[in-house]
């Protein structure tokens, strides 16, 4: 067998696989956008109709704004929390191997029971922080947590936050790891205190891992749905309806093409934040 060819032939079942499972149904989800798709009227080809209905949508415009917000208040939050739990991991404390098994426990529990454990924790009636804080008389009544739209946006970011958080703490853990020892004992001997340290010298070398962490964390923020579906529902009034439970509810009323509509314009803002980081980081240069 020709030896140019055979390389090409182990890699067709990749190839094979990730358009039929990738580039298929987000090829036909862009496709689709175009058509007035629903279950009981005929399909027709409507070009951006659905896009420009989108746009004069207040309901589509809360539900972007939201998702926007989301994820400029969530991420930032979360990376810095990982950050600072991953140099806690990293430095030689007693107990440090169950404290590093420990803080996997939250992102291991599936995001619908850990939303409802949140749900549960918020409840007017007979949470866990109503409970605490009447108790303690911090408050002379229960808190309504999920009853205005600031409470709820500010609860579902510390629910989120329990979630991953540590996720993002053993990616940069891991990076940590890789930076050996006498790197740290020659800059404390050049006299750098810790924050030179961190600043001038971890920071610089993890940067590819947190804009990895980074780069997940934002696409996950942004297509964020099933912990909004188990606490809020969207609500009160849609002030917490993500983009994806938008596209939800458009799937789930059968009106397929405004739904493939809106998961276009996710994509869409995933993929331009996801060149925005690789540029930043500039993977290119540091992978030589």
């Amino acid at each position: 067998m020709n030896k140019k060819i055979t390389p090409y032939l182990y890699i067709i079942p990749l190839f094979a696989a990730i358009s039929l499972l990738i580039l298929v149904p987000a090829f036909g989800t862009f496709i689709n956008s175009f058509y007035r798709d629903v279950t009981f009227l005929d399909k027709e080809f409507i070009f951006f109709s659905n896009y420009l209905s989108l746009f004069g949508d207040n309901g589509f415009v809360q539900s972007l704004r939201f998702t926007v917000m989301f994820t400029l208040i969530s991420v930032p939050f979360e990376m810095a929390l990982g950050v600072m739990l991953a140099l806690l991991l990293n430095e030689k404390i007693p107990g440090r191997g169950f404290l590093r098994v420990a803080v996997l426990i939250p992102w291991a529990i599936p995001v619908a029971v850990s939303g409802r454990i949140w749900q549960l924790i918020y409840n007017y009636s007979y949470g866990l922080i109503n409970t605490i804080f009447l108790s303690l008389g911090i408050s002379d009544a229960p808190v309504n947590w999920l009853g205005t739209g600031t409470s709820a946006f500010v609860s579902l970011v510390i629910a989120d936050a329990w979630k991953t958080v540590p996720f993002v703490a053993i990616i940069i853990l891991a990076g940590l790891q890789s930076i050996p020892d006498e790197i740290h004992e020659q800059a404390k001997t050049d006299g750098a205190g810790i924050f030179q340290r961190f600043f001038l010298l971890v920071l610089p070398i993890l940067k590819p891992v947190i804009i990895v962490a980074l780069l997940f964390r934002t696409i996950d923020a942004l297509r964020i749905f099933d912990i909004i579906f188990v606490i809020t529902g969207g609500g009160p009034g849609g002030s917490t309806n993500s983009l994806s439970l938008y596209a939800y509810n458009y799937y789930l009323s059968g009106d397929f093409g405004a739904g493939s509509a809106v998961s276009v314009i996710l994509f869409l803002i995933a993929l331009i934040l996801s060149v925005v980081y690789v540029s930043a980081g500039k993977f290119s240069e540091d992978m030589k």
